[in-house]
């Protein structure tokens, strides 16, 4: 297929069923081997990001405190988290690092107390709070039939726009952001996904208007967080967020996605319609 080398498609496939049967395997134990994979996909994602902030210039991140936030975040959802109970956390996380900042400037005359707060929280936003409320998701009754629908459209709409781009891509996207992304792209993505619903619905014989909701969300939110992560990636000058899963980048390159998409079907689930 042209623009797809094969050696590269073949790596991308089997690193992609290692994903996938980890995901579902999580999803269907549930409990705390659904939250282990959350949080090592979650960490290794904020490790990633902080990176990607280092190579700017101006962020000087405190990086153990981001993480010990991040883990807060993260087990406070075994109890069923609260809204507040976030807030304290990202709260507490800011004056930490306040704290630190006042330290470096007492010490050495600089700090760096904006870029620092900034960049350190914004990985907890962009990256944690998501995950944490796909294991919110699981909690709920219909739980692990959503996230498996989930998680079903957003990689349907990743493969198809990756191969319907990759094969018919004339039109660019964003070709400031990602330059490979092309209209054809995205509309295979919309296509992809809707599609994978229209299955599940028949097979599983469910009610088709929530679960459309989640093929919507995955076909064009997905898709913007996919461009919101290459936008970082463009600002760092760097091609992937790391290399950990072969043909795929790092972890957040990945799962840059389903952030977005499980943010959002978390809203509809577990808040709107509970």
């Amino acid at each position: 297929m042209a623009g797809i080398g094969r050696r590269d498609l073949v790596s991308r496939s089997l690193s992609g069923l290692v994903v996938v049967f980890g995901i579902l395997g999580g999803i269907y134990r549930g409990g705390s081997v659904w939250i282990l994979v959350v949080a090592l996909l979650a960490l290794f994602s904020l490790s990633e990001y902080y990176r990607l902030l280092s190579l700017v210039g101006q962020y000087r991140l405190s990086r153990g405190v981001g993480y010990i936030s991040a883990l807060a975040v993260i087990l406070s959802s075994a109890e069923g988290v609260r809204p507040v109970s976030i807030a304290l956390i990202l709260s507490l996380t800011v004056y930490a690092i306040f704290m630190i900042e006042m330290v470096r400037r007492q010490l050495w005359g600089v700090s760096f107390a904006i870029g620092n707060v900034g960049g350190t929280l914004s990985g907890i936003l962009f990256i944690i709070v998501p995950w944490t409320c796909m294991i919110l998701l699981r909690n709920l009754p219909t739980g692990s039939f959503v996230l498996v629908t989930l998680f079903a459209c957003t990689w349907s709409c990743d493969v198809t726009a990756y191969l319907v781009g990759a094969r018919w891509g004339k039109v660019k996207l964003c070709e400031n952001i990602s330059p490979k992304k092309t209209w054809e792209g995205f509309i295979g993505g919309v296509l992809g996904s809707v599609l994978m619903i229209a299955v599940i619905v028949f097979v599983t014989e469910q009610p088709p208007f929530p679960l459309f909701l989640i093929g919507l969300i995955c076909s064009f939110a997905g898709q913007l967080g996919d461009l919101a992560e290459s936008l970082i990636k463009r600002e760092a000058g760097a091609k992937d967020a790391g290399r950990l899963i072969p043909g795929h980048g790092g972890v957040l390159d990945r799962f840059d996605s389903i952030l977005i998409n499980g943010l959002l079907t978390y809203l509809i689930f577990g808040v709107i319609l509970l």
